[in-house]
């Protein structure tokens, strides 16, 4: 390595070991237990609660006669939490309570009694519903996630606060959550509904409480920021380096692939921090985007081999096609028998770099590195790796550790393919 490359190299170096010192804060600050302080001042409104699948407005009203209803208990176990963020004080939704498979309206209500005082309260609201929500004080909208209605639209369930209204204090109301479970919506032995129960606090601890939710949220999620962007800093080094590297046309569709699965990991964050986008229009965009990302990094590999094989391109963008026809027809089979014909034509690849290509070693593990990234369910799945693991409590996918080593592996790549500046001249 000539000196231009060394500086690369170490400056890749300091941004990964920056980029993991900002992600190891965030996840152990917003880990960290709600203050007792505060969580003394405030009422989770967990215990027993009538509930009711279907719809009907004039459920939402304080006079309902809800004897009848079911009751569900939203007391969660102790150290209780979500399968993915972290969140505490999950308990299981309404497929564990009888309603198995179902999907669609159902209500929770119960009465609620606010101390008496100068204080304003709010309600916090569930921290993860599934899907949308809407919350009632008393027959009256106070808000909630999503749209409801003859055309929901539901989105990312985000921490939200509400305000009681004025004379609340010292008074007794009902208190009524009515939530939709999207159809499309996969279903899970727990699935469906409230997973976490509200919170009354009066104001300024509502206001801290809602902080210290959203800090968890965002610890949830950052590294599906900083991982994104460490992805098109990699695209941008791609590019300053493409004149003077030996592999013009692995970069090329590298920066492809990167541009993609930046866009894709940056795209979790939007709909847990946002109500941008539709968990639809998330599910389809997840179901898709994969595919060009297989089909990019295919044919960027292939042109990392001694010489390259337009038979492998040829299958690329057919496994492309057929993966799409799979996507568009709701075919597990056809996106499954494309994603393992991507893996075989990886296997190929990687035995004809092993006989011959440059730098075989870090060419080698980069490739595993990107394979289980792109293929985690076939590959990791099968050996027992878990898919997820709770550092400081806040959910990190196994995925999210195969990119942290991917990203600087294949930032050494890209600069070890430079020309040194003797032989370049």
């Amino acid at each position: 390595m000539d000196a231009p490359q060394r500086k690369l190299i170490v400056g890749i170096v300091m941004a990964t070991l920056a980029a993991l010192a900002i992600v190891i804060a965030d996840l152990a600050s917003g880990g960290r237990p709600d203050p007792p302080a505060l969580r003394a001042s405030a009422i989770l409104l967990d215990g027993t609660w009538r509930f009711h699948i279907g719809d009907d407005s004039r459920w939402a009203a304080a006079g309902t006669d809800d004897s009848g209803w079911e009751t569900v208990d939203m007391t969660a176990l102790p150290g209780s939490h979500d399968g993915d963020v972290g969140l505490p004080d999950y308990v299981g939704g309404w497929m564990a309570h009888g309603h198995s498979g179902y999907h669609g309206y159902a209500w929770y209500r119960r009465t609620v009694t606010v101390p008496a005082g100068r204080a304003s309260w709010d309600i916090l609201g569930p921290s993860l519903v599934e899907d949308g929500y809407e919350l009632y004080w008393n027959g009256r909208l106070l808000g909630g996630s999503g749209r409801l209605g003859g055309t929901p639209r539901v989105v990312g369930t985000r921490p939200l606060q509400f305000a009681l209204p004025a004379d609340a204090a010292g008074s007794r109301g009902v208190l009524a959550v009515r939530t939709y479970m999207d159809p499309s919506s996969a279903a899970s032995p727990d699935g469906g509904g409230m997973h976490t129960a509200p919170m009354l606090a009066p104001r300024p601890v509502s206001d801290a409480l809602h902080r210290v939710q959203w800090e968890r949220t965002i610890a949830g999620y950052i590294v599906e920021v900083v991982e994104p962007i460490a992805m098109l800093a990699l695209v941008g080094l791609a590019i300053g380096c493409r004149s003077r590297s030996r592999r013009r046309g692995f970069l090329f569709f590298a920066g492809i692939a990167l541009a993609l699965m930046a866009a894709a990991r940056l795209n979790n964050a939007i709909v847990a921090w946002t109500d941008l986008e539709g968990l639809a229009t998330y599910a389809w965009l997840a179901s898709v985007m994969w595919i060009p990302t297989v089909a990019a990094w295919t044919c960027a590999w292939n042109r990392w081999c001694p010489r390259l094989w337009s038979s492998v391109d040829a299958a690329a963008l057919a496994l492309a096609v057929v993966g799409m026809i799979g996507v568009a027809i709701h075919s597990a089979s056809w996106t499954g028998a494309s994603r393992l014909a991507s893996i075989a034509l990886f296997v190929v690849i990687g035995v004809r770099i092993a006989r011959g290509g440059a730098m075989r070693v870090l060419a080698l593990v980069t490739l595993a590195a990107i394979m289980a990234a792109l293929f985690g369910g076939e590959l990791l799945d099968t050996i027992g790796i878990p898919g997820i693991w709770f550092p400081f409590g806040i959910g990190v996918s196994r995925t999210q550790y195969v990119y942290a080593i991917a990203i600087p592996l294949l930032g050494f790549l890209i600069v070890r393919t430079l020309f040194s500046k003797r032989a370049h001249r």
